[in-house]
């Protein structure tokens, strides 16, 4: 007969044998969950029994906060009501700002085109490069840089005051029953700022799987390239008739409602890959949440505007300016009685409205691949037909343009819904790249996007003109 068995060895044994019937009855996930449940709660009454705090109250603040900011009810209406106050913030204090750079550069313009008349430099050389290429930078710069300059410090005053891992909490539920990962709600924050800057954040994610659909699905949430697109057309369209008071409301509500199905579309996406070219089961996610912090002010209102927006900006001008030369130079050649811009718009327009645009947007979106910072004035200046970024004198003129061109609530609809949807830009495509190593995972992160784009807009434009409400 063998020796009896030590009772603390037998001990842990039957606890063992616990957890592996735990883990039959609940299964793999629940089990793991569980686990890690019975972990922290031992955890927890270890640290009661030998920690002591100086400061207990900030420890029950933390913990009151978690139960509200982190409840199944009210977590997300939280989250909700934090973004629509975000987006207004930015929208409501943008507009004064960019339009102060906007008479800015119009007056340096002024002193540029003197400068070359005086040097009695050739039409084509000012219009390469003052109508074209300055235009091009200082409509990006005027229309970037504020907004930029709210939504980065907002969002990095609520990352030090430790809101954002309570953020990716809340989402884990919504990612992990889609197939994806908790920590891609940190990658899709990340993509409000910048997708190229969000591809690059997907390290964090240690699952490849996980990581591929979170890569292939950031596009899904609207850049800051995209933000002028979105609010502009609010603005002059979805908010128009809306008395003065209300208007800056009704358009942070729709662009957050844009957000939202951005957001929608993201969770779809991912849920599909994960079913079919992406199978796999979802890796636990265990986030210890930081205790509440003071945020630093004027530190994180400083590093967010220098390191963040103004990277972001320098990208963006660095790409955007040469697709401004190309598209003077494309509006100034001939080719038979039109311009060669004007036979690439001739070409797109039948398929374009089908989509419920036309061949000037979809040309926009196309020469505007380098940056999505670019699209609006490449339009205007097509529709134009002088072949510069003309200057606008106020919204109501700006609005006039989109109607002369056969504009209606759904062209507008339409634009923003392409403009979230569709493929990335080119920074972020070189990025993908480089992370993924793959051709084939680059271009489905261009096909995937571009084919929703193209379905959801064509549905829409479908269903509307079925229902006569045009």
């Amino acid at each position: 007969m063998g020796q009896p068995m030590d009772p603390l060895i037998q001990s842990k044994r039957n606890h063992l044998d616990s957890l592996i019937a735990r883990s039959r009855q609940l299964g793999d996930a629940s089990a793991r969950d569980d686990i890690v449940a019975r972990v922290y709660q031992t955890t927890r009454s270890i640290c009661e029994d030998v920690v002591h705090y100086q400061d207990k109250e900030r420890l029950f603040r933390t913990e009151k906060l978690d139960r509200v900011l982190t409840s199944p009810i009210w977590g997300y209406p939280i989250m909700l009501a934090m973004l629509g106050v975000i987006f207004w913030l930015t929208i409501a204090g943008a507009n004064a700002p960019s339009e102060m750079l906007a008479q800015l550069f119009g007056w340096l313009e002024g002193y540029l085109t003197l400068t070359f008349q005086a040097l009695h430099a050739p039409d084509w050389l000012h219009g390469l490069l003052v109508l074209g290429l300055y235009r091009g930078i200082s409509w990006v710069v005027s229309v970037m840089l504020p907004p930029m300059a709210i939504f980065f410090p907002i969002f990095g005053l609520l990352e030090n005051f430790g809101y954002l891992p309570r953020v990716a909490f809340n989402m884990d539920r919504l990612f992990k029953g889609s197939g994806g990962h908790g920590k891609q709600s940190l990658t899709m924050a990340m993509g409000f700022g910048c997708n190229a800057a969000a591809i690059l954040s997907t390290r964090i994610i240690e699952s490849p799987r996980e990581r591929m659909l979170a890569i292939l699905t950031n596009n899904f949430v609207p850049c800051n390239g995209r933000w002028p697109t979105l609010i502009l057309l609010s603005s002059l369209f979805m908010a128009a008739g809306i008395a003065d008071g209300m208007q800056t409301f009704v358009t942070a509500a729709v662009v957050m409602g844009m957000v939202l199905f951005g957001i929608v579309v993201t969770l779809t996406v991912s849920w599909g890959l994960s079913k079919t070219a992406l199978r796999g089961v979802p890796t636990h996610y265990t986030l210890e949440l930081p205790p509440y912090r003071k945020p630093k002010f004027w530190n994180t209102i400083l590093r967010a505007t220098l390191d963040k927006s103004l990277y972001v900006l320098k990208r963006a001008v660095i790409v955007a300016a040469p697709a401004g030369v190309i598209t003077w130079i494309l509006a100034n050649t001939p080719a038979g009685d039109v311009s060669a811009l004007e036979q690439v718009v001739a070409f797109l327009d039948p398929f374009a409205r089908a989509l419920g645009l036309d061949g000037f947007i979809l040309m926009a979106f196309i020469l505007g691949l380098p940056a999505n910072e670019i699209v609006l004035p490449i339009l205007l200046m097509g529709y134009l037909s002088t072949g510069a970024m003309t200057e606008v004198e106020d919204m109501a003129a700006l609005k006039q343009i989109f109607l002369d061109h056969g504009w209606t609530w759904l062209t507008a609809l339409n634009m923003m819904l392409f403009s979230l949807l569709h493929y990335p830009c080119g920074t972020t495509l070189i990025n993908i790249y480089k992370e993924t190593k793959s051709p084939k995972w680059t271009f489905l992160s261009f096909a995937i996007p571009t084919g929703i784009a193209i379905g959801v807009t064509f549905i829409v434009t479908q269903t509307v003109r079925a229902l006569g409400l045009l």
